[in-house]
């Protein structure tokens, strides 16, 4: 690519972000132009609900990079800009206020946005969701008032503002339709073990429980419950999953179910535009299907991988899924993809919070989750990419190293 090409890149995520630091590592000496509808630039998420929200860390740490470095590499970054509108005939971006900018290349990072709710009183004042580095500002605001706060949804976002307010002392209440947090992820009996988790911290847990509305003058104030309980409140935190921002991608045809579709070089249906990040559902060559994966990881690594490709260094994505979460003292990595099981095995004791879960179909691993329990990674990986056939025994057993279990190279283990 010559430096008479211009790159375009719809989104100042950090899938984004790192696509623009690859582009000039590998040495393209085009035009950058990485555009942005908020104010801050470019910033990781996964702070928003930890230790940045409890106020541990300051907004510098979230940031991708430091202020000056789109300025270093010549990287045109226009936040607080929207894209309107894109015309793939003539290769045109355009931007609120009119202004065109024309592409070789584009890459949509528009990330996702959070599921609102519609019960009566959802527009009440105090009623929140986080997304953004200014929704945790507002959401650390109300933590340092204290009181009490209802958390609406068990899942990754909900579980771990949940944690967050009480660690910060505030009472929490969490309430979710399902049996246990986290379960479409995880099922019944490791989601079981989180609920416990945040019991024994003393965290209220509605399971089974929805909502029927939201009561108060003009701030919330109460939550009435499907089973008809009213929860006393000063706020309330909505977590109840994201969509994928696809209407750029709708407008200009671009194909698009449950965000947009790529293949494993994150090209999308129209040659010459690329996806990247929690809003591309990407064909995965491992498991042979189309996967859009919500995760800090999946961002973190799309976004140097479709720079490549935008370059036409072809090479297909093929990372297995990766995620991580820290709820109180517990922190977890979980590594593979599984939408469905035979069964979980455990290695190590899940009362002791260190323990290792395996998600199995027939005898082999599908995904793994190691609880406090570090350095683990690379067999639990091998052991799904080699598709690896164990047994559950020495699975379970701490004293057969996972490194025995796992061959280096290709081959199966009993």
């Amino acid at each position: 690519m010559t430096n008479d090409h211009t790159f375009v890149i719809v989104g100042a995520s950090l899938a984004g972000a790192k696509a623009a630091e690859t582009l000039r590592q590998e040495g393209f000496d085009g035009r950058v132009v990485l555009v942005g509808a908020e104010d801050a630039r470019p910033y990781e998420r996964p702070p928003l609900s930890k230790d940045y929200l409890r106020g541990e860390v300051g907004r510098e740490k979230v940031y991708v990079h430091d202020e000056g470095f789109y300025g270093e590499h010549e990287i045109d970054l226009r936040l607080g800009r929207t894209a309107e509108s894109l015309d793939t005939s003539s290769g045109e971006l355009e931007l609120d206020g009119g202004e065109r900018l024309r592409y070789d290349r584009l890459l949509l990072t528009t990330g996702a946005e959070p599921r609102r709710l519609s019960f009566p009183g959802a527009e009440l004042d105090g009623v929140l969701y986080l997304r953004s580095v200014q929704d945790s500002d507002a959401l650390r605001a109300r933590l340092d008032r204290g009181g009490a706060v209802v958390v609406i949804g068990a899942g990754w976002i909900g579980a771990e503002v949940a944690a967050s307010a009480r660690q910060r002392g505030l009472e929490v209440t969490v309430l979710d339709p399902l049996s246990v947090p986290l379960e479409r992820v995880m099922g019944a009996e490791v989601g079981a073990i989180y609920r416990d988790i945040h019991t024994d911290h003393g965290t209220q847990m509605l399971m089974g429980t929805g909502v029927e509305a939201f009561e108060g003058h003009r701030a919330v104030e109460r939550v009435r419950t499907s089973d008809g309980r009213e929860l006393e409140c000063d706020f309330v935190v909505v977590g109840v999953g994201v969509q994928p921002r696809v209407g750029l991608a709708v407008q200009a045809g671009i194909a698009v179910d449950n965000g947009i579709l790529v293949d494993e070089h994150l090209q999308t249906s129209l040659p010459g535009v690329f996806a990247a990040g929690d809003v591309a559902n990407a064909h995965h060559p491992f498991y042979g299907e189309h996967i859009r994966i919500e995760h800090w990881a999946n961002a973190l690594n799309q976004g140097p991988a479709v720079a490549r490709s935008m370059l036409d260094q072809s090479a297909a994505y093929a990372r297995l899924p990766y995620f991580f979460s820290d709820q109180y003292d517990v922190g977890m990595e979980y590594t593979g993809f599984a939408r469905s099981w035979d069964r979980v095995v455990f290695r190590g004791d899940p009362a002791t919070r260190e323990f290792v879960a395996f998600w199995l179909t027939e005898h082999r691993v599908v995904a793994g989750m190691n609880v406090n329990v570090w350095d683990v990674i690379d067999p639990i990986k091998r052991l799904i990419s080699e598709r690896v056939t164990v047994d559950d025994r020495r699975l379970a057993d701490p004293d057969v190293p996972l490194e025995e279990l796992a061959p280096v190279e290709g081959g199966t283990v009993a």
